[in-house]
């Protein structure tokens, strides 16, 4: 299975390159003042992955090693209820935790069997119900698409603490990969929050990474 994040990486690199020596078109809004580049979707992505930001789910894709016990080293996908089966214990519940966390508890599910256990987990893959928001907001984050309902760039931008106090809200950028291809989707944030332009406000699909860049002063 293609590595879905590593895609949309990679098809960003070409796709600002371009649009940074291209033109804006009259029916799209005028480039972002400051150049999204690929190292700053690089950085925002790591950045992210890093943190306790994100939270487990289903679908994502599991790299886990257990320290000195290659035998158990697995690679394995969280199931619908939130669960992997892990050998010697069985299912452990990890969706919703950090990384951090979801080592600790397979750990500590571990030392029935074994001596001080030390797990490594790495998201392999994630589930395609991830969105990232990056940039000039206050707390850059992956973050889920509900099942119930769509989730907008501004509900995304709200849902990580909103603007920083340098963002550039008229030039949002919404960057997603389609048929293979990487486009951008220009948002004036500023329209929707203080013209009532909710056409503008776009439900977002999953895999989008939202790039809020910095005013020029």
């Amino acid at each position: 299975m293609k590595n879905y994040t590593l895609l949309l990486v990679c098809g960003a690199v070409a796709l600002l390159t371009a649009c940074s020596s291209q033109p804006a078109k009259k029916t799209t809004t005028v480039a972002t003042s400051k150049t999204i580049t690929q190292q700053d979707v690089l950085q925002g992505i790591e950045q992210v992955r890093a943190s306790h930001a994100y939270l487990l789910q289903p679908g994502d894709l599991l790299e886990i090693q257990v320290f000195r016990e290659e035998t158990m080293d697995r690679t394995l996908r969280i199931s619908g209820n939130g669960a992997i089966t892990f050998p010697l214990v069985g299912p452990v519940y990890v969706a919703g935790k950090s990384l951090q966390e979801a080592e600790e508890t397979l750990a500590e599910q571990l030392k029935t069997y074994l001596r001080n256990p030390q797990v490594s987990i790495l998201v392999k893959e994630y589930g395609n119900k991830t969105v990232y928001v990056l940039g000039q907001v206050q707390k850059p984050a992956a973050i889920q698409i509900p099942p119930e309902k769509p989730l907008t760039v501004l509900e995304a931008i709200t849902s990580v603490g909103g603007f920083t106090e340098v963002a550039n809200t008229s030039k949002v950028r919404v960057l997603r990969m389609q048929n293979g291809k990487q486009n951008a989707i220009d948002v004036d944030v500023t329209q929707i929050t203080k013209q009532g332009n909710k056409s503008m406000d776009i439900a977002l699909a999953p895999g989008d990474v939202i790039f809020v860049p910095q005013s020029m002063f």
